[in-house]
């Protein structure tokens, strides 16, 4: 290992043992895999369901929340000088009340790739990508691929990147949906050109210290994991799964994979094992990867091909001791199912219906999914069978995002409204 990766491993190392489990920085939560340390303290829910500590207006957006230092992190639609825009929002996350607002972009989702400008919503009701903040900074990527980084406390603008603009890139029908990935002190994000469609960039200054690659973003968020005791970080793009050295960019592995009209759930990555899937009659895999020496190699051990039994249209599963854990349909709204899914095998286990295209995350052998109808519940996780420890009715308006747990408390958010949960137990 030379002396720059040496630099780098240790600080990851560093800093993973520094963040508090309290914290849910980025999209998928402090280990990139929508999992946390933090234990669920309760398992019961009262007749009222969970207390609810706040609860604020989050209009028309599938952005999750982010949780650190005491604040609250989100983006949503709000009309500012007479123009709805995209605007990131700063909360208190102990009592709901807004710090500060910026806008980030014009609300336009046109069909075209974003090309028309046009203000057509069938795709989504508001901005999709959820910020990620890190030390005194958050950092939001707009629908139109503009990445900005905020002082976390004041909202001032620190640097802005144009990725469409600067790399020559192109956006996709529906527009940017990939939230930021930060690991160490680089942030990765898709969108360029040819050459340059996969960016690792400087966080403090907005430096692009690499780029490269050919190939077209979708809407998933990347993924860092360690495979083989390799950091590396892992692009679902239009031609397949992409592996990078996360500190120089050079490519360690790719797997083809297909592409059609949108991938948006996230790559999941266990015990040697990468999984992925999309909707429109794509379907998912699992692959095999080994190292060599200095080479990479990748081996398919299942494929499931169409929307079932195993797809997962943007819902990305958690991976709990070699069994997948997600909403695993297409569009299925409000009856999509619950599905534990044997990772080696891609056999399903278990399904329950009834929750649509919501999401999942995972606390210790607990998993909290907020179905697309704001109904939170509490599942025991359980391979032989479904396993329900509490359920309510937590939300009005449609639920694509996903729940986050940070410090004894579950927030989640609706194209109407956002709210904290008291899961303490105290």
């Amino acid at each position: 290992m030379n002396h720059a990766r040496l630099i780098y491993f240790t600080a990851s190392a560093f800093i993973t043992q520094q963040l508090s489990a309290a914290d849910w920085r980025q999209y998928s939560g402090p280990n990139h895999n929508r999992t946390t340390t933090e234990a669920l303290a309760v398992t019961a829910f009262p007749a009222a369901g969970p207390k609810s500590l706040w609860r604020v207006p989050t209009l028309n957006g599938f952005s999750s929340f982010t949780v650190a230092n005491g604040r609250a992190f989100t983006q949503i639609t709000r009309e500012v000088d007479g123009v709805e825009q995209e605007v990131v929002v700063a909360l208190d996350a102990n009592t709901g009340k807004e710090f500060w607002a910026q806008p980030v972009g014009i609300k336009k989702y046109g069909h075209d790739g974003g090309n028309s400008g046009t203000s057509d919503n069938s795709g989504g009701d508001g901005p999709r990508s959820t910020p990620a903040t890190d030390g005194d900074r958050v950092f939001v990527t707009s629908s139109d691929l503009v990445l900005t980084a905020f002082e976390a406390t004041s909202g001032k603008v620190v640097w802005t990147k144009d990725i469409l603009k600067d790399h020559a890139g192109k956006n996709i029908t529906w527009k940017n949906a990939a939230s930021p990935v930060i690991d160490v002190d680089l942030i990765f994000v898709a969108g360029g050109g040819p050459g340059q469609a996969l960016l690792g960039i400087n966080k403090t200054d907005g430096k692009v210290m690499w780029k490269g690659e050919d190939d077209a973003m979708t809407h998933a968020t990347p993924v860092v994991a360690d495979l083989h005791g390799v950091r590396q970080v892992i692009f679902f793009t239009q031609k397949g799964l992409v592996s990078l050295e996360p500190k120089t960019g050079k490519p360690l592995w790719r797997q083809e994979f297909p592409y059609r009209v949108s991938t948006a759930a996230s790559p999941v990555v266990g015990d040697g094992i990468v999984y992925c899937a999309a909707g429109y009659g794509v379907g998912a895999a699992a692959y095999r990867i080994t190292k060599n020496g200095a080479n990479w190699s990748s081996a398919e051990l299942w494929r499931s091909k169409g929307d079932k039994p195993v797809a997962n249209h943007w819902s990305t599963p958690v991976l709990r001791n070699g069994f997948l854990y997600g909403m695993f349909s297409f569009k299925e709204y409000g009856d999509g199912p619950l599905k534990c899914v044997e990772m080696l095998t891609g056999k399903v286990m278990w399904e329950q219906p009834g929750f649509g295209a919501g999401n999942v995350i995972l606390s210790g052998d607990k998993l909290i999914a907020l179905g697309d109808a704001g109904q939170l519940v509490l599942v025991d996780i359980n391979p032989k069978e479904y396993r329900e420890l509490a359920r309510a009715d937590v939300l009005a308006g449609k639920c694509w995002s996903s729940p986050i747990l940070s410090d004894g408390r579950i927030y989640a958010r609706s194209t109407k409204e956002g709210v904290c949960l008291d899961v303490s137990g105290k």
